[in-house]
C-alpha cells in the first residue's frame, strides 16, 4: 500500500498482485487519527496488505522540513497500531507530477483537488515498485 500523508488528506494506492503496478484507491479526508486508522485498517484487512510505502517530503536540497517530522510521527504511530512495516519513499515533486498529469487529462480544478493526493500516492508506490524491479 502506498500513502501520501498530508495534514488534511491521505492519498492511498495499492499494488497489483504481482507488485508491478500501483493503482489509485482513494483519498481519505482526515478527521482524527482514530478515524484515519479505521479506514486504513479496513483497506489493509480487505486487501491483505503486507507493507506500507509512505512518501517522505524532502526539501529540494535533500533536507527534511517540518512536514517530514509530522509524517515520521504518523508513520511511527501507524506501525505501532497496524504491526506493519512502513518504508519511506522520497516524494519530491510527486504532487507536481500528479497535478501536471491531471491537467493534461483536462480534469477540472475541483476534481483535481479531490484526487491529487491519491495520484501522488500512486507515484510514490510505483517509484518503490520500480526500485524493487531494478534490484535496488
Amino acid at each position: 500500500m502506498g500513502l501520501d500523508v498530508g495534514d488534511k488528506t491521505i492519498g492511498v494506492s495499492l499494488s497489483d498482485e504481482l507488485f508491478l503496478t500501483a493503482q489509485a484507491v482513494k483519498t481519505i479526508k482526515r478527521k482524527s487519527k482514530k478515524k484515519d486508522l479505521y479506514v486504513l485498517k479496513g483497506i489493509i484487512e480487505e486487501k491483505n496488505v503486507g507493507k506500507i510505502v509512505v512518501g517522505l517530503p524532502f526539501n529540494m536540497n535533500g533536507t527534511l522540513g517540518p512536514q517530514s517530522q509530522k509524517v515520521k510521527e504518523f508513520v511511527s504511530w501507524l506501525e505501532e497500531k497496524t504491526g506493519l512495516e512502513c518504508i519511506y519513499e522520497d516524494e519530491r515533486l510527486t504532487t507536481a507530477i500528479a497535478r501536471r498529469y491531471l491537467i493534461e487529462a483536462d480534469m477540472s480544478r475541483k476534481k483535481r483537488k479531490e484526487v491529487i493526493d491519491t495520484v501522488a500516492a500512486v507515484h510514490i508506490l510505483q517509484s518503490y515498485l520500480d526500485k524493487i524491479k531494478r534490484g535496488e
